[in-house]
């Protein structure tokens, strides 16, 4: 089972990691879903990881809120891909949405370009996709060879058990042809439940090894 452990800044990598967390995703501002973190902190966590091979995923998102992202915006985040990669980050999380509820296609190309050779994942914005869409957002993100979809399966505020199953559903539908990776609301406690139902080989979360402190 691999535990992608979600860090708020450098402070809490080592003891992530000592704990037994397998991949970081970085990110700064956790309070509004995660945003880009600074040059420093890049360097010294790929740094850091990297000597305990562990991999590290950078979220590239340039501020809270929706999804929905201007040419400016999409121009920065294809910077901060270029510099991530330069840092030499295993991979990047990104997601862009247009205001008819789907993805949005132009930027993720971009994205994607300036992503090329990295791991991605398709971070929770997919949860913001309308439901109807979800199946043929799943095929699209295959198509154009995204790694994986962080999904909590519904709206945050629920729990993630009362998700399950439609997390299952995006699990079958997935077919091993990209990953479903379930996260937001999974803690050590529930991990091997939750990773049983769905029959997931990765999972998601900020105390996914335990509470760190």
């Amino acid at each position: 089972m691999l535990k992608e452990v979600c860090v708020e800044n450098f402070t809490w990598v080592p003891q992530a990691i000592e704990k037994g967390g397998h991949r970081i995703e970085l990110c700064d501002n956790l309070a509004v879903g995660g945003t880009t973190v600074s040059h420093g902190v890049a360097a010294q966590t790929i740094s850091f990881c990297h000597l305990k091979n562990i991999k590290v995923m950078a979220i590239v998102r340039p501020r809270g809120g929706n999804f929905i992202y201007s040419k400016e915006e999409i121009e920065i985040m294809q910077n901060d891909i270029i510099h991530f990669k330069q840092l030499g980050t295993d991979g990047v999380v990104i997601g862009c949405l247009n205001d008819a509820g789907w993805i949005d296609e132009d930027a993720m190309l971009n994205l994607l370009e300036s992503a090329e050779g990295l791991d991605v994942t398709f971070h929770m914005a997919f949860d913001h996709i309308y439901h109807e869409y979800q199946f043929k957002a799943i095929d699209w993100l295959v198509k154009h060879r995204v790694n994986r979809i962080l999904t909590h399966g519904g709206s945050s505020p629920k729990p993630i058990e009362a998700n399950l199953s439609r997390l299952k559903e995006f699990v079958d539908f997935a077919a091993d042809r990209i990953i479903i990776l379930p996260g937001g609301g999974i803690t050590d406690k529930n991990l091997n439940h939750i990773a049983s139902v769905l029959n997931v080989n990765e999972v998601h979360g900020t105390k996914i090894v335990g509470e760190l402190s």
